[in-house]
């Protein structure tokens, strides 16, 4: 998934950058309105953050012309501005949320996933697999499991999603880094192992009982169920 930010700060692009890549978001980033309304235009990203105080063309103008056509992208405001003016005139524009600088990375992160899967919610088919008792809900970013519903992240559903396609098959490492980060990434040794080791607690209640450890080579999904 693609999510636009437009912030005329240098420092918070990077960091916002730093803060969505890891958790497997593409990001497009624009330094002014005008710029991220271009970039809109062009790329049509699955979200939009935005700033509001940005030269020449704010926040507020990019949020009114991106709601002039389309009434459904979700839009956040990430604001040093915390009035409730700002707030209010935020929503009534068609913002989906307003999150108050500064703030902490789970906290965008939770944000983010909450107004794509109310996106989602809205649309009427929606594709899902089957992993044994886990039902996968990518375009929703969650799974299913008997009556929990559990967040995911794009990078936790592309692991599964190639396990699930790959089914008996042992991937490599080497295999998931590239087809899930990108035949460009360079990861630290341990990132996959973090990684399935994060998606594992969410997922499982005994251990391996979804994703099976190959020592020595990799991770495989048995494919029952």
């Amino acid at each position: 998934m693609t999510i636009l930010v437009a912030d005329d700060d240098p420092v918070t692009l990077e960091s916002l950058a730093a803060c969505l890549q890891p958790e497997g978001f593409r990001t497009l980033l624009a330094r002014d309105g005008a710029e991220a309304l271009a970039l809109w235009q062009k790329q049509k990203p699955d979200l939009l953050c935005l700033d509001i105080m940005m030269p020449g063309m704010d926040g507020y103008e990019v949020c009114r012309r991106v709601r002039a056509v389309d009434a459904g992208v979700p839009i956040l405001f990430l604001s040093a501005k915390s009035e409730e003016i700002d707030v209010v005139v935020g929503l009534r524009l068609g913002a989906d949320d307003f999150v108050r600088k500064p703030f902490g990375k789970h906290e965008l992160i939770a944000r983010i996933g909450t107004a794509l899967r109310r996106r989602q919610v809205q649309q009427p088919a929606v594709d899902s697999f089957q992993m044994g008792p886990l039902r996968i809900v990518p375009a929703e970013l969650r799974a299913q499991r008997g009556e929990a519903s559990l967040d995911l992240t794009p990078r936790e559903v592309s692991i599964l999603k190639l396990l699930h396609e790959r089914a008996g098959q042992v991937l490599s490492r080497d295999v998931l880094l590239d087809v899930c980060w990108g035949l460009d990434y360079m990861p630290e040794s341990r990132t996959l192992d973090q990684h399935i080791a994060k998606l594992r607690k969410k997922i499982e209640r005994e251990p391996e009982e979804i994703i099976e450890t190959v020592r020595g080579v990799g991770y495989r999904w048995r494919g029952q169920g």
